[in-house]
C-alpha cells in the first residue's frame, strides 16, 4: 500500500545521508532584466562547466526575475569562478569557445 511505512532495508544508512546544510542552496544571482533568464542560463553553465552545481529558478510571471542558486559549500567557489570569467573578458570565452569546436 502507499501508506505502508518504508521497510528498515529500504531506508538509506544514516552515514549515507549529508544532514549538514552544506549542501542547502543559496542564491547566488537575481535579476529582473529582460535578459535575465540568458544570464543565469549562462552562469550556470559557467559554474556547472567548472564543477559547481547551480539551478536556475524563475518566476511564473518573467518580471519578477531569475535566481542561480548554488550549494552553501560551493558559494566561494562560485564566486571566484564568476570574477575570473569577468576578469577574463569576452574575449576569453569566445577563444574558449573556438578552441571546444576545434576539439569536436
Amino acid at each position: 500500500m502507499a501508506q505502508d511505512p518504508e521497510r528498515d532495508d529500504e531506508q538509506p544508512a544514516t552515514g549515507d545521508v549529508d544532514l549538514s546544510h552544506d549542501l542547502d542552496m543559496e542564491p547566488l544571482y537575481f535579476s529582473q532584466t529582460i535578459e535575465a533568464d540568458v544570464e543565469a542560463e549562462v552562469i550556470r553553465g559557467l559554474l556547472e562547466a567548472n564543477g559547481i552545481p547551480a539551478v536556475v529558478s524563475d518566476s511564473p510571471v518573467p518580471s519578477l526575475g531569475y535566481q542561480v542558486h548554488v550549494p552553501k559549500n560551493r558559494m566561494e567557489d562560485a564566486l571566484r569562478v564568476i570574477a575570473e570569467q569577468e576578469a577574463a573578458g569576452p574575449e576569453a570565452a569566445a577563444e574558449a569557445e573556438a578552441a571546444s569546436e576545434e576539439q569536436a
